[in-house]
């Protein structure tokens, strides 16, 4: 029955498999990799976050670079992220809303 289903579709859509993530501390924040499969690659995607005067603020990045391998995308995700801060800083959250 389930090639039946997967022939003709039956049962909609199913979810896409978990992949992977990985976060790393850096400069006083948090690199979390979270990337995703886009067209059989794997799409660069990150968040960013800190806890600023109690409250956790996130920032979350997402480029245009796939990879063909997870792993790759994980790993280049993080180093996008520790580019991001040392260009930004503390700046990365001015002007975020509460």
């Amino acid at each position: 029955m389930s090639l039946l289903k997967k022939l003709f579709g039956i049962g909609g859509p199913s979810a896409p498999a978990a992949l992977p993530e990985r976060s790393e501390p850096y400069e006083g924040f948090e690199i979390r990799a979270t990337p995703y499969e886009e067209e059989g690659k794997y799409q660069l995607c990150g968040v960013i976050s800190q806890e600023v005067d109690g409250v956790r603020r996130e920032h979350r990045y997402v480029r245009a670079d796939r990879f063909s391998s997870v792993e790759d995308a994980i790993e280049m995700t993080l180093f996008k992220g520790r580019q991001i801060i040392d260009q930004t800083g503390d700046r990365l959250f001015l002007g975020a809303a509460d």
